[in-house]
């Protein structure tokens, strides 16, 4: 294949990556809105259009499996393709935490510790995914890093939650009628909490294989 044409193909590949990448943000959001405001229609549509991200996923994967196995890429183009693979994959896992999300937006159950700002969480996650496919589509090395500084910020809140419910379960006296409604409530919390967090260790995944692509090195950014 001519050097011009194996450009454009990693070119569209690089284009293609983002695009699903903003695909999957956008339903991570719409998630977020549906899980705060118990949005049933709005979490159907994130969970209906996981089908198609994955199918995205597997063909796009696929296309980096071909490049490897037939253009054989050395050097820089070998670091982009084989970092592109693998920030698919953090892709695809960060559109199944949305699912996640949509899901226990449809369950339509009183938020336990509504005065945690699930909000916050959300748009620090979401800021950082926006700024990791900013940094990959355009080969930006310091703001793989910036992705990185704002992971602390996110664990931090994520940190603070966890202390919250403690408190709060601590202080907190419930009968044997109540105790499993608080527990499951403490769960959904718990786990969305989590979910969150990842979506941002996934974005400071992204940032770090975007890293190891422009500058080659195995720089950690935890």
């Amino acid at each position: 294949m001519p050097r011009e044409e194996f450009q454009a193909e990693l070119d569209d590949l690089r284009t293609e990556i983002v695009e699903l990448g903003r695909t999957v943000l956008a339903g991570f959001e719409r998630a977020a809105v549906a899980l705060v405001e118990n949005d049933t229609e709005a979490a159907r549509a994130v969970i209906d259009g996981d089908a198609t991200v994955n199918r995205r996923y597997l063909d796009l994967e696929s296309r980096c499996i071909d490049l490897l196995a037939l253009q054989q890429p050395v050097a820089g183009d070998l670091r982009f393709v084989a970092s592109s693979f693998k920030i698919l994959t953090d892709i695809e896992r960060i559109g199944d935490l949305a699912v996640n999300l949509a899901e226990r937006a449809r369950d339509k159950r009183e938020d336990y510790l509504p005065e945690v700002n699930v909000d916050d969480l959300t748009g620090i996650a979401a800021e950082m995914l926006d700024r990791a496919l900013d940094a990959y589509a355009a080969g930006n090395a310091a703001a793989c890093r910036a992705v990185a500084d704002q992971d602390d910020e996110l664990d931090g809140l994520c940190e603070r939650v966890a202390g919250l419910v403690m408190e709060d379960l601590v202080g907190r006296e419930v009968g044997h009628e109540m105790a499993d409604d608080l527990l499951a409530g403490v769960r959904r919390l718990l786990l969305t909490v989590r979910d969150i967090e990842r979506v941002g260790d996934h974005a400071v995944n992204i940032a770090a294989r975007t890293l190891y692509m422009v500058e080659g090195t195995e720089t950690l950014l935890y």
